[in-house]
Formats: C-alpha cells, structure tokens, sequence
C-alpha cells in the first residue's frame, strides 16, 4: 500500500522547524527549561495530609493567588475533574437559589447547558451564538445566575473584558476561565465564581481543577442548599459553614503530589516573568500567527472579531477544507515532528487550533508558518 502522507508532492519542505513543536489546546506546551527531573520530590510518596503535603498543597494555592493578583475576598480551592469538576462542582452546589442564564457559542459552554438541562433540570434560559462569535452580552439579565466561558478554547472567542458584568448584579457570575487565568487581566469584582485547569495556559498537568470562589458565592453556599443530592467530591460546606480548609490545601479527595509538583514548577517559573510578562508572551505569540494568516489567502481566522478574538487558543479556518483535510494536515505536521496536535476540536467547524499560550516560544510559532505552507499543499494534493 502506498504511504501517502509520504509523498513529496506540493510545496517544499522547510528546512528549520519549531524547536519545541507543541501547540496542542490542552494539554499545553510545558514552560521552557521544564524537565521531570526539575520537580521537588520530597512530597512524593507522602500522605497529602502530612505536614509537608499541607505545606506544598498551601504553597501552590499561594502561588496561584499571587499570579492571579487575586484579592484576599476571594478563596482558592484545588479540586478533582480538572475544569469540568471544578466547574461542576460550583453548578451543582450553587444553582437552583434563582433563575439561570447560560451562555454557549462553543463546545464547553454547551456542556454547562446540557448539565442544567439534563442533569440539574433548572430550565436555564440559552443564549447562543455561532462559532466564531459572541452573542450580545449586554443583554444579559444579572437578576440570574449567569454562566460562560471566559474564553472559548474550541472557538477562539473571548469576552473582550467585563464591563458587561454588572457591578449591581442580583445573580451570581460563574467564569469557565480555564483558557483566560494567566493570560488576560481578570476583573475578580466582576468574577463571583472562576475554574480553571493547570493544564491550559500554565502547561501544568490534567486531573485537577481550581476553583475561585467570591464572598457572593459563599454567601450562596452558607445560605443555601440544592434540592439534589450531592456526591462527596462536591460537598464544600460542612455544618452550614464553607469548609475552609479546602481553600488551605485540605483536598476533598486525594491530590496527586506530582502533579502538584509540576504545578508548584510552572507557577515558579510564571513568577519569574510576573503577570504581565505571561500576557505580553501570550500576545506575542498570537501577533506572531496572526501576521501568518494576514500573509495567507488560504487561512483565516474562526473569530472574525479581534476584540474578541482569543490570544491563546487560536481557532483557524482553511479555505475550502473538510474534515479529511485538516486530518491530513495534522498528521502530515506530526510525522514531521513540526506541529503537534493542531487540528480543530471535533466539534468546531474543520480547521486548526493553535495555543500561543506564554508556554510557547514566539520563534517556534514563527518557524510554523512555513510548515503550515507545506502541510497544506501536500495534504491538498492528495
């Protein structure tokens, strides 16, 4: 059987590719200079609950608070499920006190409505839009409960701020920030309830969620109590009280240490460059692909906005492509080691997704480019 992915058929084939090839939405690109053997190990081995692990679980909390600029108003909590966990966690011990409002112009908002649908049966009320745009967020009613995504991972589209959150909101906000925190400035008197993943734009690794909670949202748990049962992972009030301790390090469940390890690594590094330095290496790297597409009648941008067009998960589209295509693409790039994981998520419309998160070098997006010129010929041509 012929190799097709080998032919040499199209354009040439570059010569210099991306040092560090991955542009995967998540997982995320480790920080530069990360190696395994780089971790503290001391916790390893170790119960969570010994000194030590309260120690560095407390110490990783810290790090995210200082990163985040996050006010003293707000807890910080270390959950299983990665973001949807975390995001789960905050839906199924909050909601249901008033009306819901559910924002969904992507794949992960969709999810959080099929949660209050299906699963939480709260009848929310759904604003949609195409992928690729916002619906109109000033039209919003705050007397409900509001749930989004602050950046859309698998579209490409970000609220452009949050001057559209009501500072007398009578709802709470709740932000699926998991490809935002680190990478844009989060307006927290806005934000009365934030998840998030190690995983995204730290490059930290899966399993874990966090979760960021406002003196509105503690409020909302102290004062009320969902009218489902709820599981032993999600339980975060214990006699009528927020059980603070999770916000200390106190894991409901079993953490696991590496990963925090890992974790504690990349925030040290994040620390190295400051919050500000983390957004201007994100906003490099979209600059970087953005004047490849502008050189490129072929490729486009999913988000047609640049107000509101995210500078981490980068949604492109390919002209005249189909699924096939991109799947071409994606393993031509591969087999190359020259671009891992850049095809569109599975539900977007076919295209690629690239995360210029601060995790990326800007010369390695550069360096993609050309490959981006190859791929695309070759995989057109079979």
């Amino acid at each position: 059987m012929t190799d097709t992915l080998a032919r040499p058929v199209g354009a040439a084939k570059p010569h210099v590719k991306p040092v560090r090839p991955f542009f995967s939405s998540g997982p995320c690109a480790k920080p530069p200079g990360w190696s395994a053997d780089r971790l503290a190990t001391a916790s390893l081995g170790r119960s969570h609950r010994s000194k030590l692990g309260k120690v560095r679980l407390a110490h990783c909390i810290e790090l995210m608070r200082e990163l985040l600029q996050l006010p003293d108003t707000h807890r910080i909590g270390i959950v299983p499920g990665s973001d949807t966990g975390a995001f789960e966690m905050a839906m199924w011990t909050m909601l249901g006190a008033r009306p819901v409002t559910a924002l969904a112009w992507e794949s992960f908002g969709e999810g959080w409505v099929t949660d209050a649908v299906k699963q939480l049966r709260i009848e929310p009320t759904v604003v949609r839009a195409d992928y690729g745009a916002l619906p109109d967020l000033h039209a919003v009613d705050w007397s409900h409960d509001v749930l989004f995504t602050w950046n859309g991972t698998t579209s490409g589209v970000r609220v452009p701020d949050a001057e559209w959150i009501a500072a007398d909101r009578e709802g709470l906000s709740f932000a699926d920030a998991t490809s935002a925190v680190f990478a844009y400035d989060l307006d927290w008197a806005k934000i009365d309830v934030a998840t998030f993943s190690w995983q995204k734009v730290l490059g930290g690794e899966g399993a874990h969620g966090v979760l960021i909670l406002g003196p509105r949202a503690v409020e909302r748990l102290e004062t009320y109590t969902p009218a489902w049962p709820l599981p032993k992972v999600f339980r975060l009030v214990a006699k009528g009280k927020l059980a603070e301790g999770v916000f200390a390090g106190e894991t409901i469940n079993t953490p696991s240490m590496l990963a925090v390890e890992d974790a504690i690594w990349c925030l040290e590094w994040a620390r190295g460059i400051g919050p500000q330095g983390l957004r201007a290496r994100s906003d490099a790297n979209a600059a970087a692909l953005d004047a490849i597409v502008a050189a490129r009648d072929w490729l486009g941008h999913l988000a047609a906005d640049p107000a509101s067009r995210s500078t981490t998960s980068v949604c492109l589209t390919v002209a005249g492509a189909d699924e096939a295509l991109i799947k071409r693409m994606a393993a031509l790039l591969e087999r190359e080691e020259a671009a891992f994981d850049i095809a569109g998520y599975r539900d977007a419309p076919p295209g690629l997704r690239i995360w210029c998160g601060a995790t990326v070098d800007t010369a390695d997006i550069e360096a993609l480019g050309p490959w981006l010129d190859w791929a695309h010929a070759v995989a057109s041509a079979q």
